[in-house]
């Protein structure tokens, strides 16, 4: 894809709800294979779709850009030969590629991490005011009565009020979100979870179930409800911590570059990974003057 078309991929991923990180060159000094305004997506799984540089820099732009989404922080990258920059701005994080065409990038990566998606299944004055207040806080707010919106990262809540609260929570249950909460009191909630456990629902579904939704106060009126709701769906999202991201890597034995293991080289039953043919070409022809007595991955 071209720089353009990444954008337009990003922009349906945008809209789809998923996380991704944009990569776009900012900065080149030639020779270098990624050009000013190249661009590419970095999935959470890592996968890169677009075109940002040669083998030195892809590794290295993968790291770093599914860290920067775990972290929820944008980062700009300098890649090359730290002793060819001289005073790096503060802010900026310089990362020592040995690449043989000497070239060198300026790379701005920047987390797309999507609004929250609340899905409210009823008709109630309850569930009408839970997604007009969501959706003041930009927040992809909807009501459903078929919940065929949600996905794992949906926030769901049943607000359907004694109007077939089962078979509202049991669709929601079947499409496993991030969570799912019952308005209602906690012995309408156990009748309901009772229910379930006799048509046969896992207990471990089941008991990630919060009932009553929301911070429990008590018989007030339902604004205050869908803001009590809303309160605890806010506390939820705070609180999550970053995961940390693991990725593979080795160092190319020859230049010394951090590299993503692959077709590898074996040499006295070390593996070693290269991030070019020119490298492996070096070291093929005299492993015992780079090998290490272990690798490092």
């Amino acid at each position: 894809m071209g720089g353009w078309d990444v954008l337009a991929e990003a922009g349906d991923r945008a809209r789809r709800g998923e996380a991704f990180a944009l990569a776009t060159v900012v900065w080149r000094e030639g020779p270098s294979s990624g050009k000013e305004s190249c661009r590419a997506i970095v999935t959470e799984d890592g996968e890169l779709h677009g075109w940002i540089g040669g083998a030195c820099a892809e590794p290295v732009v993968l790291r770093e850009a599914r860290q920067a989404l775990a972290e929820g922080t944008p980062r700009l990258l300098l890649l090359g030969t730290p002793e060819r920059f001289g005073t790096v701005p503060d802010g900026m994080t310089v990362v020592p590629i040995a690449c043989q065409s000497e070239g060198a990038l300026e790379i701005y990566v920047e987390p797309v991490v999507p609004a929250p998606h609340l899905v409210v299944a009823g008709r109630s004055p309850l569930a009408h005011t839970l997604v007009a207040l969501a959706a003041a806080l930009d927040w992809r707010a909807e009501l459903s009565e078929d919940l065929a919106a949600v996905t794992g990262q949906s926030y769901v809540v049943i607000a359907t009020q004694g109007h077939n609260d089962e078979e509202a929570l049991e669709r929601a249950l079947a499409r496993d979100p991030a969570y799912v909460g019952l308005v209602g009191s906690r012995r309408r909630g156990e009748a309901v979870l009772g229910y379930l456990a006799d048509r046969g629902v896992a207990p471990d579904r089941l008991a990630r179930v919060q009932v009553p939704a929301g911070v429990d106060l008590g018989a007030v009126a339902h604004r205050e409800i869908a803001v009590a709701v809303l309160a605890e769906l806010v506390r939820l999202r705070a609180v999550r911590r970053p995961v940390p991201v693991v990725v593979e890597e080795a160092v190319d034995p020859v230049c010394g570059m951090t590299v993503s293991p692959r077709d590898p080289v074996e040499y006295e039953g070390v593996a070693y990974h290269f991030c070019c043919s020119g490298c492996r070409g070096a070291f093929e022809r005299d492993p015992a003057a780079y090998a290490k007595k272990e690798s490092r991955c």
